[in-house]
C-alpha cells in the first residue's frame, strides 16, 4: 500500500513541475526601425500654403478690382481711398511688378519690424528685404495699419479725407518715398482715372468735383457729363469760355 502511495505522489510532482515551468528571456528586445520612402517623407513635410495672385490686363481693370477693397479700408481707417489706389497703381505697376505678382506687397512696404513671409528685391540698394503676403487683401489692410500705427505719419490723419493733393504730399514728406516726384505722380493718377469719386462715394457726395484734364474744353467736359454748356458755366460761376488744365468743376447737381 505504502509502495503505491509514494508512486502516486512520484507522478503527480513531475506533472506538477511540467506545467508550472517558466522560461525567462533577459536578453533587449530590439525593435527595428522602418525606414519611409521618400514619398512619405515628402507627405509628412508642412504644406506650404499657396500664394494667391490676381492677374490684371490693365489699370482700369486693377481699380475696378481693388476699388471696393480702397474704399472699405477708408471707412475703417480714414485713408482717402484715392491715395490707396493710386499708391497701389503705382508702387505695383498696376499689379504687374514683382513684389504684387509673387508677394502680394502691393505697396512696396519693406520688413522693418515684419515677423511674416519675406521677399528679396533689389530697391534703393541689392537684395532688400520686402513683406509677402497670401493674398491682396492682407497688403492693403496692412498699408492701412502701417499708415495708421506709426507716428511719422500721425500728421496725415490731421489733413481733410477728401484732400487726396495733400496726402500725396504729406506721403513724401513723413519718408514713404524718396522719389521727389511721388507726390505729382499719385496726383497725377487720382485725376488720369478719376480715383477721387471713390472718395466721393464713402463721404456720399451729392456734388461731383470733376478736375480739368490737358486738350479738355468746356464742350468737352460738358459733354462728358451729358450737360449743356450752359448749365456747366451756371453751377461753376463760369463767365468765359475758357478753362484751364487742373481747374475742379462741379458737374452735378
Amino acid at each position: 500500500m505504502n509502495r503505491i502511495l509514494s508512486l502516486l505522489l512520484f507522478i503527480f510532482l513531475i506533472q506538477s513541475c511540467g506545467t508550472k515551468r517558466v522560461i525567462y528571456n533577459n536578453k533587449p528586445v530590439t525593435v527595428k526601425e522602418v525606414k519611409k520612402s521618400k514619398k512619405e517623407r515628402k507627405k509628412k513635410k508642412s504644406k506650404k500654403v499657396k500664394i494667391f495672385s490676381q492677374k490684371f490686363n490693365s489699370t482700369e481693370d486693377y481699380v475696378k478690382f481693388f476699388a471696393p477693397i480702397a474704399m472699405d479700408e477708408m471707412i475703417q481707417y480714414k485713408i482717402p481711398a484715392s491715395i490707396t489706389l493710386a499708391q497701389g497703381i503705382l508702387e505695383s505697376g498696376s499689379g504687374k511688378g514683382r513684389l504684387a505678382v509673387e508677394a502680394n506687397n502691393h505697396f512696396g512696404i519693406k520688413c522693418h519690424d515684419w515677423n511674416g513671409k519675406k521677399i528679396f528685391h533689389d530697391d534703393d540698394e541689392k537684395q532688400e528685404c520686402f513683406r509677402k503676403y497670401d493674398t491682396p487683401e492682407f497688403s492693403f489692410r496692412d498699408h492701412s495699419i502701417f499708415l495708421a500705427n506709426r507716428d511719422r505719419y500721425s500728421s496725415l490723419f490731421k489733413l481733410d479725407i477728401d484732400n487726396y493733393e495733400k496726402w500725396a504730399k504729406g506721403l513724401k514728406k513723413a519718408g514713404y518715398a524718396t522719389d521727389p516726384k511721388y507726390p505729382k505722380k499719385l496726383i497725377d493718377l487720382i485725376e488720369r482715372y478719376d480715383l477721387d469719386k471713390y472718395d466721393n462715394l464713402v463721404l456720399k457726395r451729392k456734388n461731383k468735383a470733376y478736375r480739368v484734364k490737358k486738350g479738355e474744353t468746356l464742350y468737352s467736359v460738358a459733354k462728358k457729363f451729358e450737360m449743356s454748356i450752359e448749365n456747366l458755366k451756371a453751377l461753376n460761376g463760369i463767365e468765359e469760355n475758357e478753362i484751364d488744365v487742373g481747374d475742379r468743376l462741379k458737374v452735378k447737381k
